[in-house]
C-alpha cells in the first residue's frame, strides 16, 4: 500500500488520540473508587448481619424482661390480696397463719424475680451498647460510601468530558486521511492491542521497541517514501521521518 508521507505522519496524531482514548477507558475501568466501593459493600453487608444479630439480642432481652415484669405484677397483686385478708383478720387462725406463710413465700418469689429482672436489664444495657456501636459503624461506612461515590462520579464526568474532546478531534482527522490507510490502521490496531502506527526512530520500531536488522534497514531505506512499511516483527506501521536513522 502507498500513501502520502504526510498522511503517514498524521497517522501518528491519530494514534496519539486513540492511545489517549484507550488510556481513558482503562482509567475508567480501574478507578480505585470501584474497588473501595466493593470493599465498602462487603463491609456494610457484614455490619448489617451484625446489626441484625445485635437487634435480635436486644429484642429477646426485652421480651424476657416484659415476661418477668408480668410475673412480678402477678406476685404483687397476690401479695396485696393476701395482705388485705390478713389485715382484716377475718377467718380461722390456721387460715391466717397460712396467709402469713404464703406472704413470706411470695416476698421471696418477688425478690427472686426482681433480681432476675435486674440482671436482664444489665444484660440489655450491654446489648444495647453493642447495637448502638454497630449502628454507628454502619452510619460511618454509609457516609464513606457516599463520599467515594461522589468522588467516582466527578472523576467519571471528567473522563467522559475528555473522551468527548478526544473523539471530536479524532473524527475530522480520520476523515481527512486516505480511507484505505485508515482501514489498514484500524485493522492493525484491533489485532495489536491498540497500537497500530509508531515512529521509526534511530533504526528501532516504536511499536515493539526492537532494533531493525541491517537488511531490514536497507529494504526500508530503498523503499518509495510513499510506501507504507511495516515492522517484520510486530507488523505495525512504521512511520519514517528524519529521526528514523536510515
Amino acid at each position: 500500500m502507498k500513501a502520502d508521507p504526510q498522511a503517514q505522519r498524521r497517522l501518528l496524531d491519530l494514534q496519539a488520540i486513540d492511545t489517549a482514548l484507550a488510556q481513558l477507558a482503562h482509567r475508567r475501568r480501574t478507578l480505585p473508587e470501584h474497588a473501595e466501593l466493593d470493599t465498602l459493600a462487603r463491609e456494610l453487608s457484614a455490619l448489617e448481619d451484625e446489626r441484625v444479630r445485635a437487634q435480635v439480642a436486644v429484642d429477646d432481652l426485652d421480651r424476657d424482661i416484659a415476661r418477668l415484669e408480668r410475673d412480678i405484677d402477678q406476685v404483687r397483686a397476690r401479695k396485696d390480696k393476701d395482705q388485705d385478708r390478713l389485715t382484716a383478720g377475718s377467718g380461722p387462725a390456721r387460715e391466717l397463719e397460712a396467709l402469713q406463710h404464703e406472704l413470706a413465700s411470695l416476698t421471696r418469689r418477688q425478690t427472686e424475680l426482681e433480681d432476675a429482672e435486674l440482671e436482664l436489664m444489665e444484660q440489655r444495657e450491654t446489648a444495647q451498647a453493642a447495637l448502638d456501636q454497630v449502628t454507628g459503624r454502619i452510619d460511618s461506612t454509609r457516609q464513606r460510601r457516599a463520599e467515594v461515590e461522589q468522588t467516582r462520579e466527578r472523576t467519571l464526568a471528567e473522563i467522559a468530558s475528555e473522551e468527548q474532546f478526544k473523539t471530536s478531534a479524532r473524527a475530522p482527522l480520520a476523515n481527512d486521511l486516505p480511507a484505505d490507510l485508515v482501514a489498514l490502521y484500524d485493522k492493525i490496531r484491533e489485532n495489536s492491542g491498540g497500537l497500530a502506527a509508531a515512529l521509526l526512530r534511530a533504526g528501532r520500531c516504536g511499536g515493539c521497541r526492537l532494533e531493525l536488522s541491517a537488511t531490514e534497514r536497507g529494504r526500508i531505506k530503498a523503499a518509495d517514501p510513499a510506501e507504507v512499511v511495516r515492522c517484520e516483527d510486530c507488523r505495525r506501521i512504521m512511520v519514517r521521518t528524519a529521526e528514523s536513522g536510515l
